[in-house]
């Protein structure tokens, strides 16, 4: 590939990779009881929606039994 023998019009652009920054960012709030509270209340709610969904829909992906050969259903029996 071709290098352009330019100078680039934007050093800075270049030198931004090094560049640090000595202005720290204020420092984060501390979350209210309130708001931690309804954090966990909503991890509980999403976990027991999900635990309820797999409870409730186990015994319709269970495969049935096939029935023994003594239980034969009426139509099977000719009435």
């Amino acid at each position: 590939m071709l290098r352009r023998r330019e100078p680039v019009p934007f050093a800075f652009v270049a030198e931004a990779d090094r560049f640090r920054s000595n202005v720290t960012p204020p420092p984060r709030q501390r979350a209210a009881v309130g708001e931690i509270a309804g954090r966990w209340l909503l991890g509980l709610t999403i976990v027991a929606g999900l635990v309820g969904s797999v409870v409730l829909g186990t015994p319709a992906l269970s495969q049935d039994q096939a029935p023994s050969p003594t239980q034969q259903s009426q139509a099977s029996q000719g009435h």
